[in-house]
């Protein structure tokens, strides 16, 4: 029996299987708002047979997109305009939904990838002034972050309890915390970003306290049924920064508080970072994360091959694996597992009829569909 396709609990809910599609930023809202992308590209990945689906990055208040065209959830309107995508996919698929929360501290006022991805100036029509734990810049000659004064840090944490509670009244699963990829939480955690001299800065405790803050909040802002967890960058891969030994403890303080899973990425806080990019160059941080705590680990990062991502489960490498490009290019990847690892996988009736004759039991008992 394929490992990738057994059953896990993640706090109150159970998946059928261990694969889940990582937040991949759209660039395609209109001022925060959910569009016609967001149902077509949202709509389209319900059907993969995936257990969990995370929703982007999302952002918490304006100042926190990461591009003018980011997701946003910082208003009643935002989740109206959510709502309907997440009915149309609850409609037509048994998927587990999550969103991912996150505020882009002074990576935000940036161009779409598409454009090039640089910096928007403070002057720009559509730029603005980024906020952050110290008046670093993330790279030479970009936007200067105000720091956040303890008035700034009461509003960040507010915003994230609101967007929770809007994600909860959407009647979603799962909220994942953005903690990752050099955006404003993984600023805190980092030295490399945070030069702070209060109580948010220099030592680990005192960095990891505003990201464990946030937690708290979101945690406390949601009903008993909505899963928290939160995604995590497990090293700077910079000199001096954030490793995966602090990510360990970061690890420990999110278990005492109840998040009930870790999603471990990599990197993102600095463009002096080195990562030597390969097949599942992640995934020794999940495991080290995994022997350390009873959370449930996702282990993401160039995991594109069925075998590959059976193997990470059967040793125990991660608990569940995400997948983001290669689930763009094959948004049936879940099906052509299945298909490869001898299991089976949740599909539509009404794409039954395509299941090949050698995969009898692919989608289950589809004899009603082969009239």
């Amino acid at each position: 029996m394929s490992m990738l396709f057994s059953p896990i609990k993640l706090g109150p809910i159970e998946l059928p299987n261990r694969i889940a599609i990582a937040p991949m930023c759209q660039y395609s809202a209109a001022e925060g708002h959910a569009t016609d992308w967001h149902m077509i590209h949202l709509g389209h990945l319900a059907l993969s047979g995936a257990g969990l689906l995370i929703i982007e990055a999302t952002a918490v208040t304006p100042e926190g997109r990461i591009s003018p065209e980011d997701l946003g959830l910082w208003s009643d309107a935002h989740a109206a305009s959510l709502e309907p995508v997440v009915n149309a996919m609850r409609k037509h698929s048994p998927i587990r939904i999550a969103i991912q929360l996150g505020h882009a501290g002074r990576k935000a006022s940036s161009e779409v990838p598409w454009q090039g991805g640089a910096n928007i100036p403070v002057d720009h029509q559509r730029g603005w002034q980024t906020v952050a734990p110290s008046n670093v810049p993330h790279a030479q000659g970009e936007t200067v972050p105000l720091a956040l004064d303890a008035e700034g840090l009461q509003g960040v944490k507010e915003a994230f309890a609101a967007a929770a509670r809007r994600a909860d009244a959407l009647g979603l699963d799962a909220i994942e915390i953005h903690g990752a990829h050099g955006y404003l939480l993984h600023q805190f955690l980092s030295p490399l970003a945070n030069r702070r001299s209060d109580r948010y800065g220099g030592s680990l405790e005192n960095r990891m306290r505003f990201p464990l803050e946030v937690f708290d909040a979101v945690r406390a802002a949601v009903s008993a049924e909505m899963v928290v967890g939160m995604r995590i960058s497990a090293t700077d891969w910079v000199e001096g920064g954030w490793d995966l030994e602090q990510s360990l403890a970061l690890s420990a303080e999110l278990e005492k508080r109840g998040c009930q899973f870790i999603h471990v990425s990599s990197g993102g806080v600095s463009p002096q970072q080195k990562i030597p990019v390969g097949p599942g160059y992640q995934i020794e941080f999940a495991a080290r994360i995994r022997q350390q705590t009873a959370m449930p680990v996702i282990g993401v990062g160039l995991i594109t091959e069925a075998k590959q991502a059976e193997t990470i489960v059967q040793t125990g490498q991660a608990d569940m694996v995400a997948l983001a490009r290669a689930m763009l290019y094959d948004p049936r990847w879940p099906w052509h597992a299945a298909a490869e690892l001898g299991a089976s996988v949740s599909a539509p009736p009404q794409y039954w009829r395509s299941q090949p004759h050698e995969f009898k039991n692919l989608f289950g008992d589809t004899r009603l569909g082969q009239r």
